[in-house]
């Protein structure tokens, strides 16, 4: 019976069990092909060209997941956002149309600070700090934007592996970066698409293989000047992406951020990344070893 119904597939009855789809030329997909050094060289450029960073974008939050069991979305904020190497940071959200703050955050590197107004609380904490609040935009901070805007440089003493990635959503290449030590370990993964070699998506991992951040790329587009004028994408000044997701699944939140605004490698000055304690708010000590947040004695007169 095996035999018969082998002969039977391999002989006549092709009709029965395949069909054939003709993909037109127009549809089918484009698979470009490069090398690891090549692909390093890119991403490498990109990093070393953008040193600093002002723009407008519409921010919209996401808290929880399917996996927390809840899903609040919330409206989409107008964000002013800087950024300047090494790990100057600062966002200040607005409501739409009234223009009033919602929050205003920046960090050094080694502190960050947050002023909530409507809670009348100035958080401050350090960078390292690890603390999972119950209100997952709660454990937002200023530093988590810093790896999706500035991106490190991948040195050459580095190890670096070089794979290709196949699915139902296109054709990957991935460059897996490792961390050193006793136990190597994953630091990041950087994604291109081959369709045209960007960078689609960066993931950070953490000590064990955590997973820090997983942050997604799109609509890569030349930078515009102050005049409007399209520049184009050069070693000096390359294209930069007009949209990234940033999931942070141990924090429990999702930032989309749209720009609507962008210039790149302009001179900040530092007086723009300070922000002092308004009077007449409470100042909040974020501490490493609790899951709540520890008001001071000391509040702002």
């Amino acid at each position: 019976m095996a035999a018969a119904t082998l002969a039977a597939i391999s002989g006549g009855c092709h009709g029965a069990v395949s069909t054939k789809h003709q993909v037109p030329a127009s549809e089918q997909p484009v698979v470009l092909n490069a090398t690891r050094e090549e692909l390093l060289e890119k991403y490498n450029a990109i990093a070393k060209s953008v040193n600093s960073l002002n723009a407008t974008v519409e921010l919209k939050p996401t808290a929880g997941s399917k996996y927390s069991g809840l899903i609040e979305e919330y409206h989409e904020v107008k964000a002013f956002l800087l950024a300047q190497r090494p790990t100057s940071i600062r966002m200040i959200g607005q409501a739409p149309l009234v223009g009033k703050t919602v929050f205003d955050m920046t960090s050094d590197g080694q502190q960050f600070h947050v002023w909530i107004p409507s809670k009348n609380k100035f958080l401050v904490g350090q960078v390292g700090v690890e603390r999972n609040s119950a209100k997952p935009l709660e454990n937002l901070r200023p530093q988590h934007l810093l790896e999706a805007l500035l991106w490190p440089e991948i040195q050459k003493q580095e190890q670096v592996l070089f794979e290709e990635f196949n699915d139902e959503t296109g054709r990957y290449y991935v460059l897996t970066v490792l961390r050193g030590g006793y136990q190597m370990e994953i630091l990041r993964k950087i994604w291109f698409s081959r369709t045209d070699l960007n960078v689609v998506r960066l993931q950070h991992y953490g000590p064990k293989g955590i997973l820090l951040s997983d942050i997604h790329f799109s609509n890569w587009q030349p930078v515009t000047s102050d005049q409007g004028e399209q520049q184009p994408a050069t070693a000096a000044a390359p294209a930069f992406p007009q949209s990234i997701r940033i999931e942070r699944p141990h924090d429990d939140y999702q930032l989309t951020l749209d720009f609507t605004k962008l210039a790149l490698n302009q001179e900040i000055p530092a007086d723009r990344f300070q922000l002092e304690q308004p009077a007449g708010s409470e100042l909040v000590q974020v501490d490493q070893n609790d899951n709540t947040s520890k008001p001071s004695e000391n509040q702002k007169p």
